[in-house]
């Protein structure tokens, strides 16, 4: 049968190619992917060309085994389909999801899909965020009532605001798009304009700053807007991986007479402060949870064809006021 997968081909360009799949061997199910979903973090510096070439991808994802974002590469981790072939097929699984890239279909071990019957695919596309947004809000050891600002509200910082304003903190994001700072305050967070922050932060803290802070916005100079408006011994905990853009940051006055922190979160492991009480597993089925409860089809999504995945990819890198936030091929 004739599958497809995306490949990226070199900076700014992917393509659609041929892809044979082989049957389920023995121990394995046959995947036929339904949608999967874009990242708009690391895939969309692959797709920039923003990473080094050399680098590693994710070995903790399937079908890392050493392979670089040297191009041609497929990568992704976003995948919801059905499974097909194999393990009495799953028990008839309606649906599952699998950190895999975007391709028609693929064979996978039962062990790494992950069941999401009830939920919609769509939504589906998102779990790996909403697990990345979860880490980060370990990662910044969030507690009730906590005062916290979170700059960039793209899918992961706007899930991230969620999320801390479930834990019971008061939630300030900073954001220049107008669209998606509509988006945030309907769903309950509130929101500022990067050049209101400074003074309404000072007011809101009385002068004192915020104790946290989480940069979710993949752009170099925002870590750097930042530090003025932490507490003292006040922190910083970076989630967005700029590639290979070098980041400016003035470690005088700010930074250094007030102890300040910078510190990064990173989905791939459990740091070792948490790994008493937290597993990869335990997160992932919080994730999942998560996906239920959370009013994930409100994040603005454009579905397209796989055909079309050029197209799609330029959409998000365009990042066009009013555009998508979230942006899923469509694999049938």
């Amino acid at each position: 049968m004739g599958y497809r997968q995306v490949v990226f081909e070199g900076p700014r360009r992917v393509a659609v190619r041929p892809l044979k799949v082989a049957g389920a061997g023995p121990g394995e199910v046959l995947v036929r992917t339904r949608l999967s979903g874009i990242s708009s973090g690391t895939e969309l510096l692959a797709y920039l060309g923003r990473l080094d070439r050399n680098l590693p991808l994710d070995e903790t994802l399937p079908g890392g085994n050493g392979a670089t974002f040297r191009y041609p590469f497929t990568f992704g981790y976003s995948a919801v389909g059905d499974v097909v072939d194999g393990e009495a097929a799953l028990a008839d699984s309606s649906q599952v999801f699998a950190f895999r890239p975007h391709v028609d279909a693929f064979t996978a071990d039962p062990g790494e899909l992950l069941p999401v019957p009830d939920l919609d695919g769509t939504a589906a596309t998102l779990l790996p965020l909403v697990e990345t947004a979860l880490q980060v809000t370990l990662d910044a050891g969030l507690m009730t009532d906590q005062r916290v600002v979170i700059v960039g509200l793209g899918v992961v910082g706007l899930i991230t605001s969620m999320l801390a304003g479930r834990l019971g903190c008061d939630v300030r994001a900073i954001e220049p798009r107008t669209d998606r700072r509509g988006v945030a305050e309907s769903l309950g967070v509130r929101t500022l304009a990067p050049l209101e922050a400074p003074r309404a932060v000072s007011s809101w803290t009385s002068g004192e700053g915020v104790p946290t802070a989480i940069e979710a916005s993949g752009a170099p100079e925002a870590l750097a807007a930042i530090l003025p408006m932490l507490a003292h011994e006040g922190s910083v905990v970076v989630a967005s991986w700029y590639g290979t853009r070098t980041v400016p940051l003035p470690l005088g006055a700010e930074f250094h007479r007030r102890r300040l922190s910078i510190t990064s979160s990173q989905v791939s492991t459990i740091p070792r402060r948490l790994q008493d009480t937290w597993t990869i597993e335990r997160r992932r089925k919080e994730a999942t949870d998560l996906c239920h409860v959370l009013p994930l089809g409100q994040i603005p999504t454009l579905v397209l064809p796989v055909a079309r995945a050029a197209e799609a990819f330029e959409i998000l890198a365009a990042g066009r006021e009013g555009g998508p936030m979230h942006v899923v091929l469509d694999h049938a």
